[in-house]
């Protein structure tokens, strides 16, 4: 059975990069607004780094219940 970790880790991995990307190259300039914040960089990191958490550490659960049942057939 799949861990629910993993996709939803993956999909935030994917929105955070685009975002991240979006974010780095964008050249919009509306200070009055965003006070010279760049809100899809500072998401998009954030989102990377949830999604990375989320993903490794469903990868990392799946790979125990590998493992376990592995060890309960022997």
């Amino acid at each position: 059975m799949m861990d629910l970790r993993l996709p939803i880790g993956i999909f935030f991995l994917l929105v955070g990069i685009i975002l991240v990307g979006y974010g780095a190259v964008s050249t919009h300039d509306i200070p009055h607004i965003t006070q010279k914040i760049n809100i899809n960089l500072d998401w998009g990191a954030v989102l990377l780094v949830f999604g990375a958490g989320m993903t490794f550490f469903g990868w990392k659960a799946e790979a125990k219940a590998r493992h376990d049942k592995r060890n309960s057939k022997s």
